[in-house]
């Protein structure tokens, strides 16, 4: 470890000189790319640092020990080291994990009610608005790219963009089956419904990550539909893009300008095709180790969301929330901590044991 750590330490003071370098910061994509590389090694050799210097103060502590006069006072220096060392050290190897390439980026969230009929729906608004909440708290922005709503308030299905920092470390945890166990306002005997909606969070690439043949895009182009009101336009501006080889589709009619939906329905066929790639690199690295909490699976039943009871369980990590009116007004936070926390623990053991 302590090898690895002394070669991060080397390439961050060569990347520190890089960024002062006039000729590479004239050449601004190659200064970006350094300064988010710089960016990245920053906490490790700041806690390196932190380490060696304690290190050092307990070196120096045992030769304090043969001094009469300072023997009291390096007894202290001498247990106040060895009680920093193991914790700098577990902070260390847990900042040396890999980190997730995709965790600074912008997502695309998309909710879909599954087994339950109305029901069903109406959570997914639930969900749908939990998001659009903690997004509020994150100082996010973010934007609806297609919608199909009920006339109960529900969502057939609902998929959106977030922008901000560090949106897919946060959320994307949030992909797979959310199930609600309630009584429905329609339900005169009081007897509880299970339904559930899904949910996919994706990463938005660049395109440079993902490269797709214009010819292998089929587009069509209609008019955009809702539950009325402004949603309704009179014109063909909703656009809808089928990738050919794979079959995937993908939509976009919020807005007004047929561009501004083809731009956001080919950033939704990006991200789909990029989460197919992602998922089989995952699935080529499971015999190895587990990489994540959780497959992200759709399938994959991740949270039940129990009225009666007021508890939110996420099943991967056994936790329950009963602050349940807090947590749908998005204070997610709490939970995401220990999921990340969870994820980061498995990542370790997965580390330990190649």
């Amino acid at each position: 470890m302590f090898q690895k750590l002394d070669d991060v330490e080397k390439k961050y003071e060569d990347l520190t000189q890089k960024i002062s370098d006039p000729e590479i910061i004239a050449a601004q994509t190659e200064w970006k790319n350094y300064m988010k590389e710089h960016a990245d090694l920053e906490p490790i050799v700041i806690k390196y640092r932190e380490y060696k210097k304690v290190k050092q103060q307990l070196e120096e502590a045992k030769e304090m020990l043969n001094d009469p006069e300072l023997k009291d006072l390096a007894e202290i220096e001498l247990l106040e080291s060895k009680e920093k060392l193991p914790k700098l050290e577990e902070e260390l190897k847990l900042l040396l994990i890999p980190k997730d390439p995709d965790d600074d980026k912008n997502i695309i969230c998309e909710i879909r009610a599954g087994t339950g009929g109305d029901e069903a729906a109406l959570f997914a608004g639930t969900l749908f608005r939990m998001y659009t909440m903690y997004a509020e708290r994150k100082h996010w922005k973010l934007e609806i790219l297609n919608e199909n709503e009920t006339g109960l308030g529900g969502y057939k299905e609902v998929s959106f963009m977030i922008t901000g920092k560090g949106a897919y470390s946060r959320l994307k945890f949030e992909s797979g089956t959310h199930r609600v166990q309630r009584v429905p306002d329609t339900e005169s005997s009081g007897r509880i419904h299970t339904s559930a909606a899904t949910v996919a969070v994706l990463p938005v690439v660049e395109d440079v990550e993902i490269e797709i043949n214009p010819a292998d895009i089929k587009m069509d182009v209609f008019r955009a539909s809702g539950a009325g009101g402004q949603h309704i336009n009179k014109t063909s501006s909703a656009v809808r893009l089928t990738h050919i080889p794979t079959g995937i589709v993908a939509e976009c009619q919020t807005e007004r300008s047929q561009f501004q939906n083809k731009d956001y329905a080919m950033k939704l066929l990006k991200s789909r095709l990029y989460e197919i790639e992602k998922t089989k690199r995952d699935k080529e690295l499971e015999n190895s180790r587990r990489s994540q909490v959780g497959s992200g699976d759709r399938s994959e039943k991740i949270r039940t969301y129990n009225y009666p009871q007021g508890r939110i369980t996420d099943h991967r990590i056994g936790m329950s929330i009963y602050q349940m009116d807090d947590f749908l007004n998005g204070n997610l936070d709490e939970l995401i901590d220990n999921l990340a926390a969870a994820d980061s623990a498995e990542k370790l053991r997965s580390e330990n044991d190649l």
